[in-house]
Formats: C-alpha cells, structure tokens, sequence
C-alpha cells in the first residue's frame, strides 16, 4: 500500500465518514420536526412535520447502508468510521423510539428492552476489543437493525396510515417482528461469542 493510499484510508475526511456525520446531523431536524410537530410549532396539522420527520429518517437510513458499501469497495475503511458508524446508528434509532414514546406511539417497555440489548452488545465488544478479538455482525443484527427503522418509518407516520384506511394493527405486527429479533440477535451473539467472557 502506498504512502498515499494509506493516509487516504487513514483519513477521518472521506466519503463513507462524511456520510456517517451527516447521519448524526440529521438527527437535530429529525427531532425539530418530529416532537415541535407535537407542540404546535408548525401549526395543527401534524401530518406535514411527521412526513417531513420521516424523509429524513429515510435518508439517514440510506446514509447508514452506503457509507459501509463505499468504505468497502474502496478501501476507505478507517478506525473512525469503525467507531463513529454504529455510534450513529444507535443514537438516530435510538433517538427515533424515545421520540415516539413522547408522542404515545410505542410502548416504554419495547424501547428498554431494545436499547438494553445496545447496551450489552456495545459491553461485550468493549470486552473482546481487550481481548484482541474483533465481532463481526451477523445476518440476525442486520434484520434486527432492517425491522427496527422500517418500525419506526412506520409509527412516525401511522396516523397518516390510519387516515388512509392502512389497518394499525401492521405497525404492531412489525413492531413485534423487531423485538423478537432484537432477543433473538443478542441470543446469537452471545452464544456464539461466548468464549469471550472465559478470557
């Protein structure tokens, strides 16, 4: 690799890390819109703020699949973007749900049970990082992070598909999908990690 090519790789200036900067930034009018909605910062109707609430959190998901792709197919994988990328995952889900049990759209209890499962997983890698281990994602965190924002895309805009004659009942039925996968992926990957813990 030449000296170039590594100060490239090294750099927190590129593409895939920009991408994963603007995913945090987003997170400031996603919440403008998404709880000054409920306030009446924009007047009554709520569906504008909501909608609006949700592109950007479509946009930020799509930020979250590319940056990852481009850092890959062209060797730009840094250590900051190791860091920084599922850091700023979790705070946009995580932001969203909190949001959401503002405005009565989720159950306290689902957003406890999700953000404990970060919080274990994010110990856990601590510990293996020590160990000089590196976790690779699985298949099952990956559809348990796909169900988490497709649920939250949904519940941002369910009186919108309540309005349309879209049963509610889909949001519950996705909701439940991503819960069961949180469980289910932090099953897997303490189990098939184990060895871990007796280092």
């Amino acid at each position: 690799m030449s000296e170039q090519t590594k100060k490239t790789k090294d750099s927190i200036w590129n593409l895939p890390n920009a991408l994963t900067l603007f995913r945090i930034v987003l997170i400031i009018p996603f919440v403008i819109l998404l709880l000054g909605g409920q306030r009446g910062w924009f007047g009554q109707n709520l569906l504008v703020p909501d909608i609006l609430a949700d592109l950007i959190f479509i946009i930020a998901s799509l930020t979250d699949m590319l940056d990852g792709k481009i850092a890959r197919r062209f060797g730009l994988v840094s250590n900051f973007g190791k860091f920084m990328d599922p850091l700023a995952d979790k705070l946009l889900v995580c932001t969203a749900m909190i949001a959401l049990i503002e405005m009565k759209r989720i159950p306290a209890w689902v957003v406890i049970v999700i953000i404990a499962r970060e919080f274990i997983i994010s110990g856990f890698r601590l510990i293996a990082v020590e160990n000089g281990k590196v976790i690779a994602a699985s298949w099952w965190g990956k559809f348990k992070t796909t169900f988490q924002m497709i649920m939250v895309i949904l519940m941002i805009v369910e009186p919108s598909l309540a309005l349309m004659g879209m049963p509610v009942i889909i949001v519950d039925i996705i909701m439940y999908i991503a819960l069961a996968l949180t469980i289910i992926s932090l099953i897997d990957y303490l189990v098939k990690n184990r060895s871990v813990l007796k280092q």
